[in-house]
């Protein structure tokens, strides 16, 4: 088992590496080269930097999953093809993606999408707090619990 982040805004990296490294489980953080660091990888972290383009860094996630992975995801449709390879997916507010609501979420991005289009407005993301990041840490442990 391994962990993948979707490093392009991902808010919950550190907390990542820190839970998997307790569980001695490798951590891929795939992102784009506009988000290059000079911090160095750890025993558990490798970072893989790919060339910017249309759903680039989702491919590569799709390429190196496996069934058994963990991934962490706030795209809905990087989750439904993860799930289609039999990956848990988490997203950064700590719910779980799954065969049971993924087309929910799917049909509202679309609406969404939809609505906005035709030139009508639709409700952000909620700004992320000390709550989204628990429950992300809380259900990460349990995932990884369940699977070991």
């Amino acid at each position: 088992m391994k962990i993948l982040i979707d490093g392009d805004g991902c808010p919950v990296k550190t907390e990542t590496i820190e839970i998997a490294s307790q569980y001695q489980i490798s951590v891929f953080l795939i992102t784009t080269h506009d988000h290059y660091s000079n911090q160095a990888d750890s025993k558990y972290l490798t970072t893989i930097y790919i060339e910017k383009g249309a759903d680039a860094v989702d491919f590569e996630i799709v390429k190196r999953a496996k069934a058994g992975d963990i991934a962490i995801t706030q795209d809905y449709g990087l989750a439904a093809l993860l799930l289609g390879k039999k990956v848990q997916v988490i997203h950064q507010n700590g719910f779980q993606f799954t065969q049971y609501n993924i087309d929910q979420l799917l049909t509202q991005r679309y609406l969404g999408q939809k609505i906005r289009k035709s030139g009508g407005k639709t409700k952000g993301p909620k700004k992320y707090n000390s709550e989204n990041r628990a429950a992300f840490q809380k259900h990460l442990h349990e995932l990884i619990q369940a699977a070991i």
